[in-house]
């Protein structure tokens, strides 16, 4: 094509024209595939190795009278998942599992909302209530099973007989107030955790919104309501689930401070499914349990996300 004495190619054949160009181009394109793949290779070889290859082995298992130690495998069908419905204990530790989840995911939720909010204030040195209301999360469920056992069996009943009270604070003593006390040791050591999560999301709001509200006569209940909230919605919905998971997968702090005790009382359901497999060496009906809790999470977590994602769009 001549233009005003130019000699001008159209597009596809200055392409045709240089195809060494195209070549390289695929040539860049296919190298940085590769370069991904490689990236990813490793990782995906551990998460198969870790993860895929121990959980399909597991479901195996579920459908076998394998005890976990020797070498011969039943085929029994479904007979440990039949069994499942019918043991009391699984039965009686999937209620305290759910029970200290429900209090669980209550308490630290509310719990954490305020402090974030207070925090977010312009109070003074709220970086070192920042720091003291988180730090034991930085402590292991091990040791805090250890340090509150030790609160509730030796501080606390002194602290009560100076002052003369005959009030019981050795609360992992008795069936009635183990789920308490269990309750109280894991918001101490988590509710800095989810609070600082609240704060990120405090601070991402926009000022200016908090700024247009005043200018038209709301009052701090109506920003909080109507902005805050609304706000926080994604926080909110990480904080729920977070907790809520985390509390039905609840092992380490039970085994250092009660020990699931006193009798069964305070025995989770992963600390169950512990014991079947390595106490009474029943790795098949332990892999049964394993196989209906992971589904009863997964269950839990998608009906958790989707009436809390539904509720973000709403407000």
């Amino acid at each position: 094509m001549n233009v005003e004495g130019k000699n001008i190619q159209p597009i596809d054949a200055r392409a045709s024209a240089n195809p060494t160009s195209i070549i390289d181009k695929k040539k860049k394109v296919n190298s940085n595939s590769i370069q991904y793949f490689l990236l990813l290779l490793f990782p995906l070889i551990f998460f198969i190795v870790g993860m895929i290859i121990p959980l399909m082995m597991g479901i195996y298992n579920s459908f076998t009278d394998w005890d976990g130690i020797s070498l011969e495998k039943n085929w029994i069908g479904f007979s440990n998942y039949m069994e499942i419905f019918k043991d009391e204990m699984f039965i009686n530790s999937f209620k305290f599992t759910g029970l200290f989840m429900i209090f669980n995911t209550l308490i630290q939720n509310v719990a954490a909302f305020v402090f974030a909010v207070f925090l977010d204030s312009s109070i003074r040195a709220k970086n070192f209530y920042r720091t003291i209301i988180f730090a034991p999360v930085l402590l292991s469920p091990i040791l805090v099973g250890q340090i509150w056992t030790k609160m509730y069996g030796t501080i606390l009943p002194s602290i009560n007989d100076m002052f003369g009270l005959s009030i019981n604070l050795n609360l992992f003593s008795s069936p009635d107030t183990v789920l308490t006390g269990l309750i109280i040791a894991n918001n101490w050591q988590w509710i800095g955790y989810w609070m600082l999560i609240y704060l990120a999301g405090l601070q991402a709001v926009p000022k200016d919104i908090y700024e247009a509200c005043t200018v038209d006569g709301g009052n701090w209940l109506q920003k909080f309501m109507h902005i805050t909230v609304p706000m926080l919605g994604p926080s909110i919905t990480i904080c729920t689930i977070g907790i809520a998971t985390g509390s039905l997968k609840v092992y380490e702090l039970i085994v250092a401070s009660t020990g699931g005790g006193p009798g069964d009382s305070s025995k989770s359901t992963i600390m169950y499914i512990y014991d079947s497999a390595f106490m009474s060496q029943r790795s098949s009906y332990a892999s049964a349990m394993s196989v209906v809790f992971l589904i009863v999470l997964l269950i839990f977590a998608f009906i958790q996300l989707k009436i809390l994602r539904k509720r973000e769009v709403e407000l």
